[in-house]
């Protein structure tokens, strides 16, 4: 087995911004350094196993529609995947318990709806980008467990990336094909909602940091998600989705910057960078 093959089926670069998820649920709950290492090593495993368990399950539809993938190329068995996907839940949830109770329901919650989503509520149009949503959610909460009393007040700040990825999923059905202008309507809206959103919790907070990372996101994201909505087709969808995956380090970075100061905000998108140079190896779709 190629390592290359390997490192294609795990995406390190979709990984990476995991990391970004639970560095900024842990500035909101002023974790400081408390477990976050284990929290960092639980997410990268929960988000690389949802990964590989999804391409075993597409393994049919990807040897019609992108058969140079790992799996239906045949650099990489399925069964070998199924259980690699397996160990990595696995491990995630163990990283978790190693931090405490709350981490541990949190990864189970995040391992519950990544096997949904791959199993099933992907193929269903609604219902499966908010799937994919609520991972990114509960991977933010991932990091706010850290100290548990925080999960109480916080929650509601899961629906950032909640919608913010409903959206770019909701898009990426397109990626192959095209999409509808309808769809990509829906993305951009959702997108800019969440960006208002995150200049209200950056204001009311007196974050400049917020502020300018807020305007950074919509500077990275509106102009593709606008061009796949003016013309949905397979190459502005893919451009959209890239960007979209790859900028919610930005988002990300906004919670962080706005909780825990600018040199933090720059911490995460550190991620964003190193993320980055990943996608231009490894392919983020």
């Amino acid at each position: 087995m190629k390592a290359r093959a390997l490192l294609q089926l795990l995406r390190p670069a979709n990984v990476v911004t995991a990391l970004a998820d639970v560095l900024a649920g842990a500035a909101v709950a002023g974790a400081g350094g408390t477990g976050i290492g284990w929290l960092l090593a639980s997410t990268a495993c929960l988000y690389a196993g949802g990964i590989v368990l999804n391409d075993v399950f597409d393994r049919e539809i990807d040897r019609r529609e992108r058969p140079e993938r790992p799996i239906p190329s045949g650099r990489i068995r399925w069964d070998f995947a199924a259980m690699l996907g397996g160990m990595l839940l696995l491990f995630g949830a163990v990283a978790a318990l190693r931090v405490n109770q709350a981490a541990l329901i949190v990864a189970v919650l995040i391992c519950a709806a990544v096997l949904s989503y791959d199993a099933s509520t992907k193929r269903m149009p609604l219902v499966g980008p908010v799937n994919m949503g609520l991972c990114r959610g509960l991977n933010l909460m991932l990091g706010v467990a850290a100290v548990p009393e925080a999960l109480g007040w916080s929650w509601p700040l899961a629906l950032l990336p909640l919608v913010y990825i409903t959206a770019v999923t909701a898009l990426s059905r397109g990626e192959v094909h095209g999409g509808r202008r309808g769809i990509a309507a829906f993305a951009l809206i959702s997108l800019t909602v969440v960006l208002i959103a995150l200049g209200v919790l950056s204001g009311t907070a007196r974050s400049w940091a917020g502020l300018a990372l807020t305007a950074a996101l919509g500077w990275r994201v509106l102009p593709p998600f606008a061009a796949a909505w003016r013309e949905p087709g397979a190459p502005q969808i893919r451009q959209a989705i890239r960007t979209g995956v790859l900028s919610l380090v930005i988002l990300d970075a906004v919670i962080g910057a706005t909780f825990a100061g600018p040199l933090y905000g720059v911490l995460i998108l550190a991620t964003g960078v190193v993320a980055g140079a990943l996608a231009r190896v490894f392919a983020v779709t």
